[in-house]
């Protein structure tokens, strides 16, 4: 292959991963864009199940909901490669070097009818040293499926869990 060519790809391949970065925070919610001076360090696509259990509102006696219970997860790369795992309480992203972090939901915005919303969380200072090291937040974006399940929570049915399949992009943001 000649040096042009070679260049041009390049050049492309720039173009794509500089794009991801900036397609992450311009078809997201002002809400949950991650703050000037980070940079995208990983991107994965999470893949797993939401575990929901149907209980009584603490706050409205006589009534009955779908309460989140915990998600579990894999962490994939782009081409399908298992990188690490999510999973909670609390909210842990961990990555397959044994690092992980847990962090602090920042804020939450809608993601259409059937999808959890997307999501901006504050990262805690990472356990162990590797992929997570530096890890500054945690944006779930392009999600699908996730919410409480459409099945009646009653009284005749509280403790019962139901899981749900659901699908999201986890890119994790660094300090520039």
């Amino acid at each position: 292959m000649n040096a042009k060519k070679i260049l041009c790809l390049t050049g492309l391949t720039l173009a794509i991963g500089c794009s991801a970065s900036a397609f992450a925070q311009m078809d997201v919610p002002e809400a949950v864009r991650v703050p000037d001076g980070h940079k995208v360090a990983m991107e994965t696509v999470g893949v797993g199940q939401i575990t929901y259990e149907c209980q009584a509102k603490t706050d409205m006696p006589g009534q009955m909901a779908w309460v989140f219970m915990g998600p579990k997860a894999a962490l994939n790369d782009r081409s399908g490669k298992q990188v690490g795992k999510y999973y909670g309480p609390p909210a842990t992203w961990e990555a397959m070097d044994g690092s992980k972090v847990t962090g602090t939901q920042v804020a939450i915005a809608p993601a259409g009818d059937g999808n959890i919303p997307h999501q901006l969380v504050k990262a805690n200072p990472a356990e162990g040293k590797g992929a997570m090291t530096g890890v500054t937040y945690i944006q779930r974006v392009a999600t699908k499926g996730g919410v409480a399940p459409a099945k009646t929570c009653a009284a005749a049915n509280e403790g019962e869990r139901q899981i749900v399949d659901y699908q999201a992009d986890y890119l994790f943001w660094a300090n520039k």
